[in-house]
């Protein structure tokens, strides 16, 4: 009865007992009750087909046995991937076989899961079937109930996961069998326990001074009451001598029966008998839900109150006990006061409801675990986070040396994910932990908890390895990992506070103002100092204005330098920057813009800043030829810091003269062309590079065979050369470093050079323009302005008859005029000039 066809066929149909079809319209409408239209998964496309096959399954079943169908995607059902179960209904049936599909891999798509009142014959077979409705129906005792399970996977399930899933899930219910069972005997076992506590009294001898039998006889039967569900249960005698109880035969029920296969590794005590034990188990429950189990031990006492052995129960707080008060929870109720007494406040004092508020969000694992003491501790620590935005750490080492339970309080503001992750690398790392698992708590307080289990090496073995002692750990040691879980913690708004904190140059007001404007994408790929000098930097700069860095991360690639650009005012496109950056020498990767609208001071506008980080490539031919041979090392920023005076760089330095370069380029007070590439190469200023250009410019007026381009080649392929141009160009017309006895060994050292190069149109190039720096008789190269700024045009005052490249005839005299807006040439046959510069839209050819 898989194929679909056979399931909708009318002879199918037709065979079942008038009973049973008589009630299939009911049936059907009950089964699919509480399955929403916008719930069904598409790939169940007939209702009514998934339907018959549950009802196919159900047809024969014998009491105490499950019925388990796993169906394919190719099994010709029309079902898919599903799982399909009829069995006695029980408790935490839906919950243990998802939670087993869940573990083993599965994606379950829709759950439906019917309680169906049947009627079956002698052998097993279904004679009449109704929905059960418990808010209308009384089934009488003799009246039996099924769970009819329809589980849809995921479409791409694989068969081999499905065939594993076929195998597992009747196990699963075979152990869930097994408890629903045993429950009543372990219930009945725990109000014995609790009768047999309360007739002992204070008679025993505990040894802990805040759990008496009376209030162990108290959580038994608040256990009882549908606040814990109890899974398993056995019986363990303490053998005269003997190092390890061991269990009594017969005695265990439940998960710990010897049938099912959990698998538990139980906890058993060695040490000083005590009255209770709690531990919390280390392989998740097979049943119910997903969740690690809670083994709970009793001592078990002999008719004179002494200890023989103990009584151990495995089960899950229910969500009633995990949201229950704690002052009614026994025992528990009992530490709480004690420990909120025991700092002096009343119960109903606002401090006392302070230490409430935090010991009720404690894991219920902790408060049974901790004494009234430990519980005063940690609450009052936990009371001071909030006000000075600390992190505190708590860890307590499990008794059996299997896990580290750590609760990890800090300000709500600082818990994300990120945060949370590093803090579980950092207690896996420092704890020598195999695994972690966590639980968080973020309500409406100030402070977020984080309850972190970590699990040791060998946790899941008979023996399990301990830690490097039997005693919790040390306080130095918890303080050196709380201190790391803090620094984890800290955000970068909180860094940013720390540098303003230590500088005395920005206003700690001001930095706050930035901090908010400052996009996230800009906090997450810069560092607080940095935003501490580029805030330095954004302040400085006025309407229209600009300023730069350059800078090369420390582990970055050879040649895989930064540049920033800060702009004051509207945003700027990429064209306007690549080609100014390009023509320094360098190939641009990527660009990072970050806007920054922050509110002004006074007038209640918004200044608006944009800084732009362009990822820069300077290739290896460059760093190989350029004359300062470690310019990444030059580059390479550390720790960056704000500067004495903003939009300054050591002139001399790879930095200094490219921003400078930049900054002239962006203005128009330089040209954009391939000569800038000296200010990397031969290590000169862009004003030297302007001279350069100058004389190539006027190269160009004389009718000179070779082009601009070529000329820049030349000068790239030889820097040492361009650098001697420069300094003999100094030393000729510098009114500070004039020197002719220099100025003639320069001379020599360039043609020495010249000499030396093998083609003959470098020779020619480098020729001309020694040839330029020779006839030059002056130069207002160096005139400056009241204002110390040099002229934004350069002038050189020439001897044509010394120019070998001149045609003929030549003048007496030519003044040369160049900027990257004007070029011309006054041209003077005699001594006394006559005229001027004239306007010519002969762009490449004027004279």
């Amino acid at each position: 009865m898989t194929v679909s066809s056979e399931l909708s066929s009318e002879a199918w149909f037709a065979e079942l007992p008038d009973t049973l079809r008589a009630g299939l319209p009911a049936l059907e409408e009950g089964y699919f009750r509480h399955v929403g239209t916008d719930e069904a998964d598409c790939e169940v496309t007939a209702a009514e087909l998934t339907f018959r096959a549950h009802l196919a399954l159900a047809l024969n079943r014998q009491p105490g046995q499950g019925a388990v169908r796993v169906h394919h995607p190719d099994d010709g059902s029309g079902l898919g991937a599903a799982v399909q179960i009829v069995t006695d209904d029980m408790p935490m049936l839906v919950d243990s076989v998802t939670a087993l599909l869940t573990r083993m891999g599965g994606t379950v798509r829709e759950v439906i899961h019917p309680i169906v009142t049947v009627e079956r014959d002698a052998g097993g077979g279904l004679v009449a079937a109704r929905p059960h409705f418990a808010d209308r129906d009384r089934d009488g005792a003799s009246a039996t109930r099924e769970s009819w399970i329809h589980l849809q996977l995921h479409r791409a399930t694989s068969a081999e996961l499905l065939d594993e899933i076929a195998a597992a899930v009747p196990g699963v219910i075979s152990d869930v069998r097994q408890v629903s069972s045993d429950t009543d005997a372990i219930h009945a076992l725990l109000h014995d326990l609790a009768a047999g506590l309360d007739r002992a009294g204070d008679a025993v001898e505990t040894g802990e001074v805040d759990i008496a039998p009376s209030d162990c006889a108290k959580l038994l039967r608040w256990m009882a009451a549908g606040n814990f569900t109890v899974l398993g249960y056995a019986r363990y005698r303490s053998e005269p001598g003997g190092s390890r109880p061991e269990p009594i035969p017969d005695s265990a029920l439940g998960v710990l029966h010897p049938d099912t296969g959990t698998g538990f590794q139980v906890p058993i005590g060695t040490g000083v008998p005590r009255l209770l034990r709690m531990t919390q188990g280390l392989v998740p429950v097979t049943m119910q839900r997903a969740v690690y189990p809670f083994f709970i031990g009793v001592a078990d006492l002999d008719s004179a109150g002494g200890f023989r052995g103990e009584h151990l129960f495995i089960g899950v707080f229910t969500v009633t006990a995990l949201h229950e008060n704690v002052l009614d929870i026994p025992v528990v109720g009992t530490r709480v006061r004690s420990a909120i007494t025991g700092s002096g406040f009343d119960l109903d004092s606002f401090s006392g409801q302070a230490m409430l508020e935090v010991m009720q969000g404690f894991p219920r694992s902790e408060l049974f675990a901790c004494d009234a003491a430990t519980l005063r501790r940690i609450a009052g620590a936990v009371l001071n986070v909030g006000l000075r935005r600390q992190v505190r750490l708590f860890l307590r080492v499990d008794p059996y040396g299997r896990f580290v339970a750590a609760m990890v309080y800090l300000p709500r503001d600082r818990y994300t994910t990120a945060v949370r992750l590093e803090m579980q690398d950092i207690l896996v790392r420092e704890l020598g932990g195999a695994s972690i698992d966590y639980s968080a708590r973020v309500s409406e307080s100030e402070l977020a908890s984080v309850y972190f289990t970590i699990r040791l090496p060998g946790a899941d073995s008979a023996e399990p390895v301990r830690i490097s002692t039997a005693e919790d750990i040390s306080e130095s040691e918890r303080l050196r990992i709380q201190n790391l879980l803090g620094e984890a913690s800290r955000t970068w708004d909180d860094h940013l506070n720390d540098a303003v904190s230590a500088s005395a140059v920005l206003d700690p007001r001001i930095v706050r103002r930035y901090c908010e404007a400052f996009p996230d994408g800009y906090k997450q790929d810069f560092t607080a100092e940095r935003a501490l000098a580029d805030i330095d930097r954004l302040e400085r700069l006025r309407p229209g204005s600009i300023d730069q860095h350059l800078y090369r991360v420390a582990g970055a690639p050879a040649g895989s330098w930064r540049f920033t650009l800060y702009i004051g005012g509207a945003g700027i496109s990429l064209s306007q920057v690549l080609p100014v950056l390009q023509s320094l020498g360098v190939e641009v990767l990527d660009e990072r813009p970050y806007r920054i609208r922050r509110e002004a001071d006074g007038d209640g506008g918004a200044r608006e800043r944009w800084i732009y980080d362009f990822g820069l490539l300077a290739s290896p031919e460059l760093l190989r030829a350029a004359l300062d041979q470690d310019l990444d090392a030059e580059l390479l920023e550390v720790a960056p810091g704000i500067r004495a005076t903003a939009g300054t760089a050591p002139a001399d330095g790879v930095r200094g003269r490219f921003t400078e370069a930049f900054d002239a380029l962006w203005y128009g007070r330089a040209e954009a062309d391939g000569l800038n590439e000296l200010v990397l190469r031969a290590g000169l200023t862009w004003r030297e590079v302007s001279v350069l250009r100058t004389y190539a410019k006027y190269l160009q007026q004389a009718g000179f065979p070779y082009s601009q381009v070529n000329i820049a080649r030349v000068l790239h392929t030889y820097p040492d050369t361009a650098r001697l141009f420069a300094q003999l160009f100094a030393a000729r017309f510098c009114p500070d470093s004039h020197s002719a006895e220099h100025a003639d060994e320069l001379e020599a050292r360039v043609r020495e050079r010249i000499d030396q190069v093998v083609s003959l149109d470098a020779d020619r190039i480098l020729r001309a323009i020694l040839g330029l720096i020779r006839a030059t008789l002056r130069t207002n190269y160096y005139v400056t302005g009241t204002d110390g700024a040099a002229r934004d045009f350069i002038s050189v005052k020439v001897e044509p008859q010394a120019i070998a490249e001149l045609p003929q005839p030549r003048p007496k005299y030519e003044i040369f005029v160049y900027s990257p807006r004007v070029e011309g040439v006054h041209l003077r046959f005699g001594a006394v000039a006559r005229g001027g510069l004239r306007w010519s839209d002969r762009l490449e050819d004027f004279r």
